[in-house]
């Protein structure tokens, strides 16, 4: 599976993004979903994630009620709407997929990278 995600930018303070992961080669079929994100100097985190195969999702707690998670079964995508982005939330962003159980934070648990988008969110 080789994933694409895109959608980053540079927005204000409360501003919105959404962000994408498009799988090709395969898809994401048994696999989890899940958002990460690195921002200079730290760790990657985990932001959310989603089982492809079914509607449970889970955030971080800092995407909680600000971060939505969801996929589009017929275009092979996940997708991370991202409202009331704060400068905290400057990073890049990275998708990736794997057999893991859904909302697995560790990032070598995971078998499948996107190259990563830079969200960079200004005061």
């Amino acid at each position: 599976v080789q994933l694409q995600a895109s959608g980053g930018g540079s927005v204000q303070a409360g501003g919105s993004l959404r962000l994408s992961c498009a799988a090709s080669g395969s898809t994401f079929s048994g696999n989890s979903v899940t958002w990460f994100r690195q921002a200079p100097g730290k760790e990657r985190i985990f932001v959310a994630s989603i089982l492809w195969s079914g509607d449970r999702t889970y955030y971080a707690d800092f995407a909680k009620g600000r971060f939505t998670i969801s996929r589009d079964n017929a275009k092979n995508t996940v997708y991370l709407q991202m409202n009331t982005l704060k400068p905290d939330d400057t990073a890049v962003y990275y998708c990736a997929a794997g057999t893991v159980v859904p909302g697995t934070k560790d990032p070598p648990r995971y078998d499948y990278w996107g190259r990563g988008t830079q969200v960079t969110v200004s005061s």
